[in-house]
């Protein structure tokens, strides 16, 4: 998985980097089709934000932002909105790949009495 993260108007810090590649490594753990996830870090005084951006197979790009004074806790609630995202994508894959009744045999209903 490619990781990359990107300061824009503010310094990325080993603390931050860590921080953010830790929580990024468990996203596949969701979506496991997850081949590029990319930070952004805006901070341009008081208020800062981040963006998270999640690119897997077959173009499907999730995407996440969040705003606030403290970077880090940014990143873990704009992760926590990402898994959200990823656990809806993959149920409902499972579900269109069950649909009820189109495997089953019909049973003639005639021959039960």
């Amino acid at each position: 998985m490619l990781f990359t993260i990107t300061g824009k108007h503010f310094e990325i810090t080993d603390r931050i980097r860590a921080h953010a590649e830790e929580k990024a490594e468990k996203l596949p753990k969701y979506y496991n089709s997850i081949n590029q996830v990319e930070v952004i870090i805006e901070g341009n005084g008081v208020d800062q934000g981040v963006e998270i951006i999640a690119r897997a197979e077959h173009s499907n790009v999730f995407i996440a932002k969040e705003s606030g004074d403290d970077i880090l806790i940014c990143i873990d609630m704009a992760v926590h909105k990402l898994e959200r995202q990823l656990r809806k994508k993959k149920e409902k894959q499972r579900n269109n790949k069950h649909i009820p009744g189109s495997s089953e045999p019909e049973t003639d209903m005639s021959e039960a009495s």
